[in-house]
């Protein structure tokens, strides 16, 4: 079974070069993404519905807020190039969500504090909490694959203390890298550079 720490660190790689890629790149990216599996599309289904208030805001804003000529000839019409980067910035969040759904279906709970343990290692060095930051990280991550009740929102709002039960201490078995484990960031990096060599 492959490090954890590389999986973290594949989708870190694959998370960053996401930002750079052309339509072209982006596209076959999304295209990868649909060929993973069920599980990965159903958890990716579920996040952009999770999600859909930001990326129409973030079409909105775009859309609307980008310089350009008018894209139809109404008063109130959206700019050409605003909605090209609507699409594109959008088109790239919702992909973002894709990787999301890909690591939480590569890694369990446990796994996934142990690989982002493992990145994080060499932080200590500078005195930085690099534990209790990663198990801070690895709630939020928790926090996206859970489904909130309807309506939770009002009771955020209220004030309402949600749910505190969880284990005092967590038990980890740290593995150590293998040579292997460099293989998929490897691999991966490759596919990412060509991918940003595509228009």
């Amino acid at each position: 079974m492959i490090h954890p720490g590389a999986v973290v660190l594949t989708w870190l790689l694959a998370t960053v070069t996401l930002q750079f890629l052309g339509a072209h790149a982006l596209g076959l990216a999304a295209l990868a993404l649909l060929l993973t599996g069920k599980g990965v599309i159903g958890r990716w289904a579920r996040q952009v519905r999770r999600a859909r208030w930001l990326l129409l805001t973030l079409a909105l804003v775009f859309a609307f807020g980008t310089p350009g000529e008018a894209a139809f000839p109404v008063a109130w019409a959206p700019t050409d190039a605003g909605v090209e980067a609507a699409g594109l910035h959008g088109f790239r969040l919702v992909l973002l969500l894709g990787l999301l759904a890909l690591l939480f279906e590569w890694l369990d709970r446990r796994r996934l504090i142990v690989g982002l343990g493992s990145i994080a290692a060499p932080l200590r060095c500078v005195g930085l909490p690099v534990d209790a930051a990663v198990v801070r990280l690895a709630l939020v991550f928790e926090y996206l694959e859970t489904q909130p009740d309807k309506g939770s929102w009002r009771s955020i709002l209220q004030g309402a203390e949600g749910d505190a039960a969880g284990p005092d201490v967590l038990q980890l078995e740290i593995t150590s890298w293998r040579l292997r484990d460099a293989f998929l960031p490897g691999a991966a990096l490759v596919v990412l550079v060509g991918l940003g060599a595509l228009p």
